[in-house]
């Protein structure tokens, strides 16, 4: 296999908790919690899990629009956590994404012209007239019409609005688009023209894509390895068939027995979590899913499962599948 082209290796990001009169720091919120993996040339890696896990932090770490904690972050094997404002400025052209809130992303203030021109204008592309021209270019490409550029955003319904972000992460042609839940904020009807229209770009432009999301169905049409996270840690990484054949954890199991099938005739059974998730500030001991996992072991309780490849190209973090370990036969 190729060499990636994205590379995270021991991702942290912990967030201060204060209190007192003084706001002194008590603790951390370990919003993502030493998390790795690759995302090749072509491919869309998925990541699953839900609200509150760290994955749309995880997204925007591998940008730096949040700092990471720790952990380094390699693209095309550049670290751009060591790099200083002018070098990320530059890397940006190559690393663009999409915001999951069509309405909030955009400066209502500003016509879609000069929304979209900003890129452009920033990273020194074109002249005016080529900034113009670029601009309607792009707008029809992404299923709008070119003289759309004269409106401001208000004057466009979500998922067009959802079309013009897409067009301005796509106007300086960059090469990985981190898609933070763009399509949560839209009807079903709208999701599946937006995600369709993604599909096609990716194939039209070579992009590579890493896709957020909590619907496991979404994820499932677009994605070509899937990561699931739970409590700010990865715990299984396999590919889009392997996942949903053959799911390892016993969260990415529940997780897909809670997808509903629209055939009446076939029964499946539900696998229902109980308890609630823990707190990211305090999360438990060993393994941070053992106080919901219906398969917990006493090791569970008290030792952190390593992040493993238990066959190929298939990595889960659970005591179950332990390669080393006496439970490496145990396939419940």
């Amino acid at each position: 296999m190729s060499k990636p082209l994205l590379e995270v290796k021991k991702l942290k990001k912990y967030f201060d908790v204060t209190g007192g009169v003084f706001s002194r720091k008590v603790g951390d919120v370990k919003a993502v919690d030493d998390v790795s993996f690759d995302v090749y040339q072509g491919e869309v890696l998925g990541i699953v899990g839900e609200s509150g896990c760290g994955k749309s932090t995880t997204g925007k770490a591998l940008l730096r629009l949040i700092e990471p904690t720790e952990g380094q972050v390699l693209f095309e094997g550049k670290d751009i956590t060591k790099m200083n404002p002018e070098e990320m400025r530059k890397m940006r052209r190559d690393m663009q994404i999409i915001f999951q809130d069509p309405y909030a992303s955009l400066n209502p203030r500003h016509k879609v012209e000069k929304i979209l021109g900003e890129p452009l204008l920033i990273h020194g592309i074109g002249d005016k007239a080529e900034r113009k021209k670029k601009v309607k270019e792009i707008l029809e490409i992404v299923g709008l019409r070119g003289e759309q550029a004269a409106s401001y955003p208000h004057q466009f319904s979500g998922g067009q609005r959802q079309r013009i972000g897409i067009a301005r992460a796509l106007i300086v042609n960059p090469k990985l688009i981190v898609c933070d839940e763009p399509v949560s904020a839209l009807d079903v009807s709208i999701q599946s023209q937006i995600l369709n229209l993604m599909d096609d770009l990716q194939d039209k432009f070579g992009l590579t894509y890493v896709f957020i999301a909590h619907d496991l169905s979404v994820v499932k049409h677009i994605s070509d390895r899937i990561g699931v996270m739970y409590l700010g840690r990865m715990v299984e990484l396999t590919s889009n068939e392997q996942l949903y054949d053959e799911p390892l954890h016993p969260y990415t199991k529940s997780l897909l027995s809670s997808i509903p099938n629209p055939d009446p005739d076939i029964k499946k059974e539900r696998m229902i979590l109980e308890g609630d998730v823990p707190s990211p500030s305090n999360p438990p001991a060993g393994c941070a899913f053992h106080t919901r996992c219906p398969e917990c072991m006493d090791i569970c309780r008290s030792v952190r499962p390593e992040f493993q490849e238990v066959s190929v190209n298939h990595f889960v973090a659970c005591h179950l599948y332990e390669v080393d370990g006496d439970n490496s036969d145990q396939e419940q």
